[in-house]
């Protein structure tokens, strides 16, 4: 596979869903363009480059695209995170004098391999030659600034550029006209003045309410770009005027850019709705340097720090209790409202809420890797990965304008030349209602936010989704497939009996088995080393051979031991009795000599049937679980959760295959999905229609392996995540029935001449303005 670069640019100023669309079209056409996509939401445009296209190229490309769609849009280049380098924004850096002295200064830093300082946009970079030192670098990095320009504020994020006064002053202005503007309006369409003074009047209040709209028109038809809403309604209110509609002509545009502001206030609400749900980010870190404890950003602490947490604060960063006492708020992790009681030994996860005892927590994870990190940076770019629905709605509003435009131009001027007595007026009048109503900004702004606030609402229930494709085919899922240790079952095993053979004790059975898994970590492995109750001296032991799906096979005190399932025992030979019914059996034999068993069990999760039962209500029709475990236990299971089939005794790779024949029987269209740890499941994670990982918070393996990430260790929540996902659908397609149906309703009645101008403004904004409030309704689904 070739290498790519990937860019990222943030449009400042976007407001037009359907310019988005427009935008995106275009760069992907760019040649060396191998991906692009625009998140309306966070406006945020992504990119793909070849390695080697020429980049600097294709990026001036880009920004005259964006410029020829919308003129006003600001682009900023978003710094992408790169292994050794830290990016830190400066606000109040007005001195460029200090700036070089800033640069030299870190330059100089023991570690630092380059560093520069953007005095215009306040950027400092800091490419270090080990990124071990990245965030001692980084702190060193801050206070050199700080002494240098002591009023300077600095963050790792890029700080919202305040409003200048002048673009106070524009704002207000625009305000004054358009209130004088519609004050105009009313005089003249309330009294009689003679000809010219009305014409002048309506003339007036049109440029003072919608001069700007015309202007921006007239822009952008100078470039090239003539479908866009800008040009729609000056069209139509400037033909209202031709043929002598003056106060249809300002009406239109008045509520026009009323509608506009309401839109606006709508798309605005949304976004802070959804982005509230991230609210988890922490702003601070009190890190612990010798006796003295300073508030620092969290960017700035490296793996091994110690940090203290006070009541009410957040956790900045994963880690480790190594002093303290505390109950944790994790709801906005895991959508449970239960706290969390943790103490010294106990794992932290970053953006859990401290509730009552100070905490001295060690740091293990730099915030980048940290789990609120991985959070946030999931939720912000699931809506790159498009549903079909959405780039259905993107290429249906490529050719949907420019067909009514069309259409408009045939009405106006192909039935007054073959009806008799038909007048150009009339048809010309109709055809402006075609103009007005043909925009499809209801559809491409309220599609993407219903998705991204499905995905919110996930999130909020303590399910993370990677992207709308996968919102979207959790309405299709018929097959829904379990692993079950972890998933079905607690996965915490415990030993419930030591059975030794004659001539063998308890007590050294249990050692044998200890030191033979003493190099293991599977739950399994650990629960006899826990048995053991003594510490495990691994230089006695030699010569050890883990063989998959069998066991072990190693020298302890140069004795020969075998530890494993009964086909173990078997391959070398040695007679066992089985145990299956009663739980996991590991066998021991001691010098070829079979010397007894221990016996692991392993309890089913409470949750376990109530989510086979919620999956049947759902519509899921094929419930399923593959196993490593024996036949006799994972029967035990199955049978006691109520699946339709238990698969056992599978090896990893016998996973995969056994998954590869069960999506062979599925029917065209459906989708399976696998429930698994997202750990030893990975191949079979991925090779699922959708792949969900189960408890997988805090787990690198279950996040990158995984289409969907369940917070807490609750299958029932899969449930959960199909409800969301059509309730989505459901708004989603509630705001394309209705945005067509009522578009295509204004044009039939326009069209025969019953709908006018103003019914049309509401088939545009208003329909926009509607479906933007309906897709937030997608945000208030309750937990389940």
């Amino acid at each position: 596979m070739e290498a790519v670069i990937k860019k990222e640019l943030i449009l400042e100023g976007l407001c037009c869903g359907n310019c988005a669309a427009k935008i995106e079209q275009d760069v992907n056409k760019l040649e060396g363009v191998e991906a692009a996509s625009i998140d309306f939401i966070s406006k945020t445009l992504s990119m793909k480059i070849a390695d080697n296209a020429d980049l600097n190229s294709i990026m001036t490309q880009t920004g005259h695209i964006i410029k020829n769609r919308e003129p006003d849009i600001n682009v900023k280049e978003k710094a992408i995170a790169v292994p050794g380098r830290k990016v830190l924004y400066f606000s109040g850096l007005d001195c460029a004098d200090c700036a070089a002295k800033i640069e030299r200064e870190v330059a100089g830093i023991e570690g630092v391999k380059e560093a520069v300082l953007d005095f215009v946009s306040q950027k400092l970079t800091i490419d270090v030659i080990n990124s071990r030192d990245l965030a001692a670098i980084a702190r060193q990095a801050v206070e050199a600034a700080a002494r240098i320009e002591p009023g300077i504020e600095i963050s790792g994020t890029p700080k919202a550029l305040k409003q200048s006064s002048d673009d106070g002053r524009k704002e207000l202005i625009k305000r004054i006209a358009f209130a004088a503007g519609a004050l105009i309006f009313i005089i003249a369409f309330s009294f009689e003045f003679s000809f010219p003074l009305e014409l002048g009047l309506f003339l007036t209040s049109y440029l003072l309410v919608g001069g700007e709209v015309v202007f921006r028109a007239a822009k952008n038809i100078s470039r090239g770009q003539v479908f866009d809403e800008n040009f729609l309604m000056s069209i139509a209110t400037i033909g209202a005027f031709a043929i002598g509609e003056f106060p249809e002509g300002v009406a239109v545009m008045l509520f026009y850019q009323i509608g506009e502001f309401f839109q606006g206030m709508a798309v605005n609400r949304s976004r802070k709705s959804i982005m509230a749900l991230m609210d988890i980010r922490p702003d601070f870190a009190s890190l612990k340097i010798g006796n003295e404890v300073r508030r620092v950003s969290p960017e700035e602490v490296g793996i091994g720090d110690i940090i203290i947490i006070k009541p009410g604060e957040k956790i900045p960063l994963d880690g480790k209790v190594i002093d303290g006492k505390s109950t944790l708020d994790t709801s906005a992790l895991t959508g449970e409202s239960a706290p969390r009681d943790v103490e010294e030994g106990s794992e932290v996860l970053s953006g859990s809420i401290n509730k009552s005892g100070v905490l001295t927590v060690e740091v293990s994870k730099e915030f980048g890797e940290s789990t609120v990190s991985k959070i946030l940076e999931m939720v912000q770019k699931a809506s790159s990965k498009k549903a079909p629905t959405e780039n259905f709605i993107t290429k249906f509003a490529r050719y949907y304008t420019p067909f009514v435009v069309f259409a408009a131009v045939a009405l106006a001027v192909i039935p007054p030349l073959v009806i008799p007595g038909a007048v150009f007026s009339e048809w010309i009048n109709r055809a402006l209602v075609f103009l007005v109503v043909s925009c499809p900004c209801a559809l491409v702004v309220s599609i993407p936010l219903s998705f991204f606030g499905g995905i919110g609402g996930a999130s909020r229930n303590g399910i993370l989704i990677k992207g709308s494709s996968y919102l979207e085919a959790l309405n299709n899922v018929d097959t829904v497939v379990f692993d079950k240790t972890g998933t079905l079952t607690k996965g915490i095993f415990k030993v419930t009996q030591v059975i030794p053979s004659e001539g063998m004790d308890e007590k050294r059975l249990v050692e044998y088995a200890a030191y033979a898994e003493s190099y293991s970590n599977h739950p399994i492995a650990l629960s006899i080393q826990k048995a053991y109750e003594k510490e495990i001296d691994k230089s006695l032991v030699s010569e050890y051979q883990e063989i998959s799906g069998r066991g072990i096979k190693v020298k302890v005190r140069d004795k020969s031991v075998l530890a494993g399932n009964a086909r173990l025992m078997r391959d070398n030979g040695i007679i066992c009795r089985e145990f299956d019914d009663i739980g996991t059996a590991v066998h021991v034999a001691v010098n070829g000599s079979y010397s007894g068993v221990i016996i692991i069990s392993d309890e089913i999760k409470p949750d376990s049937s109530k989510a086979v039962s919620q999956l049947r209500s759902s519509g899921v029709k094929n419930l399923i679980m593959l196993t490593g475990d024996s036949k006799a236990v994972g029967e035990r299971v199955g049978k006691e959760i109520g699946l339709d089939e238990v698969y056992s005794e599978l090896l990893p790779h016998q996973k995969v295959e056994k998954l590869e024949l069960i999506e062979g029987r599925k029917q065209p269209g459906k989708k399976l999905a696998f429930v698994g740890d997202g750990i030893n499941d990975a191949p079979v994670l991925a090779r699922a229609d959708i792949g969900i990982a189960m408890g997988g918070l805090g787990s690198d393996a279950a996040i990158e392996a995984a289409d969907i990430v369940l917070m807490t260790d609750e299958p029932s929540k899969i449930a959960s995540a199909i409800k969301i996902a059509r309730h989505t659908r459901s708004i989603v397609w509630q705001n394309i029935i209705f945005a067509l149906g009522v578009k295509g309703i204004i044009l039939v009645l326009g069209a025969m001449g019953i709908a006018t101008m103003w019914e049309a403004v509401f088939g545009d904004v208003g329909v926009a303005v509607i479906a933007i409030l309906n897709a937030m309704r997608v945000m208030r689904i309750q937990r389940s």
